[in-house]
């Protein structure tokens, strides 16, 4: 079985109360296999983090993932990102996703009862 993009409309939750529908779409998660939920976010605005976390808690309370991945980076590459020059640093900013923006979030519980395990990439995968 082969990663699959999950896409907005393949996940829709429906509530009905008193006869008036509600209805509940998650973020697109970058793969699914089987059941899990894989996301890289690498440069995007930290908000982010938080589209994910919901589309997780998601899937999972629905019954569609028991487990959900996240790759990041780790602020250990903040100094090499200053390292080549000013408008890459500025480019790998504080407000972008790495893992000091993610785990607060996590440990305030934003991924609801689903199980996340997360990678941050460090400087040891570099090459000299």
């Amino acid at each position: 079985m082969s990663w699959k993009e999950h896409v907005p409309e393949s996940l829709t939750a429906k509530l009905v109360v008193d006869d008036r529908e509600i209805r509940q779409d998650t973020h697109k998660v970058d793969y699914v296999k089987g059941r899990v939920a894989f996301d890289l976010e690498w440069n995007s605005k930290d908000q982010t983090f938080d589209r994910d976390l919901f589309a997780f808690r998601t899937f999972f309370d629905y019954d569609k993932i028991s487990v959900g991945i996240l790759v990041t980076r780790s602020n250990q590459l903040d100094p090499w990102f200053a390292s080549l020059g000013e408008g890459i640093r500025k480019k790998y900013g504080a407000s972008t996703t790495h893992m000091g923006k993610l785990l607060p979030r996590l440990e305030a519980g934003r991924g609801g009862g689903c199980p996340i395990l997360v990678f941050g990439m460090t400087t040891a995968l570099l090459e000299e």
